[in-house]
């Protein structure tokens, strides 16, 4: 479906109130809820598959065995440690930050108790794959509302605006990090760990445009790209060196 006007590069920074202001609120809360649910299920996918959890749960896995503590606990922690982070990014929480705790939490637990088990290679393959791709989907769902990010891709949000560097490229850093220290912490890895940390970040950027609201009044900022050239005819002059 072709939109009008130009697609929207890069997520506007709101604060709680002005997420709450912002237009269009019966559209952006459905694709909230919408984003986290199947965020929630497509992490069921990727762990029913059995093939390598996601570099965020290699860490937590790895925090929770040198630390003794539950698998729960370790990412609630990691959670709000990451949380801190926010602060000198400037990023703000939102409803979209809390709703992200518990309504990925829930669709977690019922993608698990929905899926069967499976045994079969191809099919715990294509499992993975799907998971990986609904999960970039999801991702970019919720984020797209405008209603705050969770702690994690907070982080990556804010990364991406301070920094002026790609969705892509931010968010794969990310993970690749995240995934080095919890494998040097114990964590687990597979096929699947490597696959999404390399897939995710081109996934949500790749589906970000195709789910962005447009906010009333609001211009999305282009991203930083090279020097504007001159009209066809003008004269090119000589390049400034400031």
């Amino acid at each position: 479906m072709r939109q009008a006007g130009p697609v929207p590069t890069a997520l506007p920074s709101l604060t709680p109130r002005e997420q709450l202001r912002a237009g269009r609120l019966p559209r952006r809360l459905t694709q909230l809820y919408l984003g986290l649910a199947l965020y929630g299920f497509s992490m069921a996918m990727v762990i029913e598959a059995g093939l390598g959890l996601d570099p965020w749960d290699v860490l937590h896995q790895g925090l929770g065995e040198q630390l003794g503590w539950s698998f729960g606990t370790v990412t609630i922690v990691v959670g709000a440690l990451v949380l801190l982070l926010w602060i000198p990014l400037r990023q703000w929480p939102g409803l979209g930050t809390v709703s992200n705790v518990v309504v990925i939490g829930v669709a977690v637990d019922a993608g698990l108790w929905l899926l069967p088990p499976v045994d079969s290679l191809p099919v715990r393959t294509a499992l993975l794959l799907g998971g990986v791709v609904a999960n970039g989907l999801a991702g970019a769902t919720y984020l797209a509302s405008s209603f705050g990010a969770g702690p994690r891709d907070g982080l990556m949000t804010g990364l991406v605006a301070r920094t002026g560097r790609s969705v892509r490229l931010v968010r794969t850093l990310i993970e690749l990090t995240v995934l080095g220290v919890g494998v040097l912490l114990g964590g687990t890895v597979g096929i699947g760990t490597v696959l999404y940390a390399v897939a995710i970040g081109p996934l949500v950027q790749l589906f970000l445009p195709l789910v962005a609201v447009r906010l009333p009044g609001r211009t999305p900022h282009p991203p930083v790209s090279r020097r504007p050239r001159p009209p066809a005819g003008a004269p090119a002059g000589r390049r400034g060196t400031g």
